[in-house]
């Protein structure tokens, strides 16, 4: 155990004190055995310092032993070897001075003993036994006759008892005889006492304790008293007056009885107690002197023992110092901390040993510095890629040779919907709906590595198709179809890197572009003919209406009659087509969505109109930035694919009804516009798709309805969304919701009713 310079230094100089201390109470143990006065007269001084050295020693002790403990409950290496050390030389000074201190403890008790005569012990405390037996039987004889005089006085009043006290006191042969309240006030005396002007009364105790006990005794007189025949002393008793009739008193009342102690007595009495008390304050000496020995003889012990174990630590440090150092330095090596370490400086075996380990610390620091250095750039490489790879909108996903996910991006959670990073060491093909994608993929790599070398390729690129019934099971809240770009290529340890991008919004608008131009040539190729089919069954029904028979022109202006009506529905196809694949720029102006939603509606103010509209104007809408001629074909479309959807149905009465809201969203700042019908809503495989021409449920629609909303929403920047209504678990038909933005300029609108409601 290595002590601080300083402790070392506090603990060599107490062990100077108390030595000198303990030399010091051996002369003056010495002097006081020769010299009564001078040891009477300092004995408390040494008792004192003796026990303080020798607690001083007895804690210095306890501490050492605690710090070795302490050590040793640490682990710390050496500690062991300290507490040996320290128990040998302990054990060395402690057995021959604890067998020196048996001894000598035993020749000074019998010593001091012999000096006093144990029969004179005796016969002082019995003649003391004598004396205080003779004054307790005079005190029963006082008590009882006390009794007898209270007995005589007990019925009483005050005003007559005082001739009774003084023959009372006569026949008792007593010195005084008093009477007294409860309180302690003299009622009567009789005796030396009715002179007095200032009774002996009793005290406050002594009656409360005389009317506990109905009786009491004590003597006066013999503390203060010398010895000899001048000693004058006095026996006292108090008794509790008690009336056979309950009536005649209120209180009770005591009378005290004094009688003279017999001088010889008195005198006798106190010769014994002050020759026992003398006899005392020499055997208290004795014991004195007797502790003073014991304790001196004890500190001795305390001081071998403290020698010893200051000794062996002391030693055992020096001796474990190197190994200390060295060891610290191994477990602060094996700790990581390979700071310069603290070695010896001596020419021995030890101190080469220290110098070379700290040779052999400092090259491990300069090594885990460069490999540090190395490991920040790999670091700081390492995130320049993640960062790199988590900013990326394409999907990368890091595979083993079986098809374990080993590390993924991002992009490709979001890609594949599926929370990639949480399943690392799982299987692509268990993660839920991406088993037939995995399957591909793997299929793909397994041909990629088995004709890589052969036709020279380090990556393959193939497109995959994920829908339907897969992402269902991959949780998506829609039959949405992905159209992925995969690219797969070899990593060192059979690792494969699989890159993917979803493009489905790029085939989508690739789809939408080459709709448009099949529009485009169609209504100009349809259209040229239209007119003159439709003029020539016209002309021809004018011509030879009038040479038919009735029956003939009936047949003939019927067959007109079709001709016209399908001409008309191809002019509407062909205008639709128009529309789709040239619609025009859309010219951004504030508009009242609620206003325009009612004017539209006047148009659907028919008797003919066998479904219902009911509408639902939020007042607090803004103005928003649309064009209205484009926003009234919007409205027109979704109105006439609600209302065929809800005839559609089968539905009468309310329950047929078809919706249309607006409604004011703040936390947005966004207006919404929903049309709500009551058919029999969108199948599956159409929700993807509903806005892509030609796709369609009607069996004469031509699919462009939606289409044509789609691209108008997307010359306003606004959100579509398409729904099916489900009510209490059952499908109530098809909501299409839009999201406008609002004028800026417009200053907010006054709070009104929550809603405006009417039905058309």
């Amino acid at each position: 155990m290595r002590l601080a310079r300083p402790l070392r230094w506090t603990l060599g100089l107490g062990l100077a004190v108390v030595v000198s201390m303990g030399l010091v109470l051996l002369f003056l143990l010495t002097q006081a055995t020769t010299n009564r006065d001078m040891y009477e007269s300092n004995y408390a001084r040494l008792f004192v310092l003796n026990m303080v050295v020798a607690g001083l020693l007895l804690c210095a002790i306890a501490w050492i032993a605690y710090r070795l403990l302490a050590r040793l409950r640490q682990g710390k290496f050496g500690s062991r070897l300290l507490l040996k050390l320290a128990a040998v030389f302990a054990l060395a000074g402690f057995a021959p001075g604890l067998l020196i201190y048996v001894v000598s403890y035993q020749f000074v008790s019998r010593s001091i003993e012999s000096w006093f005569d144990v029969k004179v012990e005796g016969a002082l405390e019995a003649g003391l036994n004598l004396g205080r037996v003779t004054l307790e039987t005079l005190s029963s004889d006082l008590s009882n006759k006390a009794k007898g005089a209270a007995v005589q006085i007990a019925d009483l009043p005050d005003a007559s008892v005082t001739l009774p006290l003084e023959r009372a006191r006569e026949q008792l042969g007593v010195r005084d005889l008093s009477l007294w309240g409860a309180a302690g006030q003299p009622i009567a005396a009789a005796g030396q006492s009715q002179y007095q002007l200032n009774l002996d009364r009793p005290t406050a105790q002594q009656l409360r304790k005389a009317r506990a006990q109905r009786s009491i005794t004590w003597t006066e007189g013999l503390e203060d008293a010398q010895p000899g025949p001048s000693a004058e002393a006095r026996l006292k008793a108090l008794v509790l007056v008690t009336s056979s009739n309950l009536r005649t008193l209120a209180e009770p009342r005591f009378l005290m009885v004094t009688v003279a102690m017999p001088p010889t007595l008195a005198a006798n009495a106190l010769a014994v107690t002050g020759a026992y008390r003398e006899y005392q304050e020499r055997a208290l000496a004795r014991e004195g002197l007797k502790r003073m020995y014991i304790g001196t003889l004890t500190l001795t012990l305390f001081l071998a023992i403290f020698g010893a174990v200051l000794l062996a630590v002391l030693l055992g440090g020096q001796i474990t110092r190197p190994l200390l150092l060295l060891a610290d330095g191994v477990r602060q090596v094996a700790a990581g901390d390979l700071t310069p370490k603290t070695f010896l400086q001596g020419h021995d075996e030890l101190g080469g040993l220290t110098r070379s380990f700290a040779q052999m610390t400092q090259q491990l620091a300069d090594a885990r510095q460069a490999v540090e250095s190395s490991m920040g750039q790999v670091d700081a490489a390492r995130a320049n890629l993640q960062t790199i790879l988590d900013n990326l909108t394409a999907g990368v996903v890091v595979l083993d040779a079986a098809g374990r996910i080993l590390s993924s991006n991002p992009g490709a959670t979001r890609i594949l919907r599926v929370p990639l990073a949480a399943h690392v060491g799982s299987k692509l093909s268990d993660m839920a709906g991406l088993a037939a994608f995995a399957g591909q993929v793997q299929t793909q790599f397994d041909s990629f590595l088995g004709a890589r070398h052969e036709r020279g390729m380090d990556h393959w690129q193939q497109s995959f198709e994920l829908g339907g019934a897969t992402q269902r099971q991959a949780g998506r809240p829609d039959d949405e179809t992905l159209t992925l770009v995969a690219r797969g290529a070899e990593l060192p340890d059979s690792a494969r890197l699989l890159v993917f991008d979803d493009i489905s919004e790029i085939v989508s608008v690739q789809r939408a572009q080459a709709w448009g131009e099949v529009a485009r040539r169609l209504a100009h190729e349809i259209k040229n003919p239209l007119t003159p089919i439709q003029l020539s069954a016209e002309r021809l029904e004018h011509k030879l209406a009038e040479k038919l028979e009735p029956a003939d022109r009936a047949l003939l202006s019927k067959s007109v009659k079709t001709i016209v009506d399908q001409v008309d529905a191809m002019k509407r196809l062909v205008n639709e087509f128009r529309d789709y694949a040239r619609l025009p720029a859309a010219e951004l102006k504030p508009i009242d969505l609620n206003a325009l939603v009612a004017d539209v509606l006047q148009l659907y103010a028919t008797e003919t109109n066998t479904v219902p509209i009911h509408t639902e104007t939020d007042p607090a809408c803004r103005k928003i930035l649309g064009d209205a001629q484009q926003l009234r074909q919007v409205l027109h479309n979704l109105l006439q694919n609600a209302l065929d959807a809800t005839e559609s149905s089968g539905h009468a009465g309310e329950a047929s009804a078809v919706s249309i809201k607006t409604q004011w969203l703040a936390a947005s700042r966004r207006v919404r516009l929903s049309v709500l019908d009551c058919g029999t809503g969108f199948p599956e495989h159409i929700l993807k798709r509903a806005f892509e021409p030609y796709v369609t449920t009607k069996a004469k629609g031509t699919g462009l309805g939606l289409a044509v909303v789609k691209k108008i929403a997307d010359e306003h920047h606004t959100r579509v969304d398409i729904m099916n209504r489900v009510v209490d678990g059952q499908l109530a038909g098809a909501q299409v919701s839009l999201s406008f933005a609002t004028d800026s300029t417009e200053p907010a609108q006054p709070l009104g009713p929550a809603t405006s409601q009417e039905t058309v």
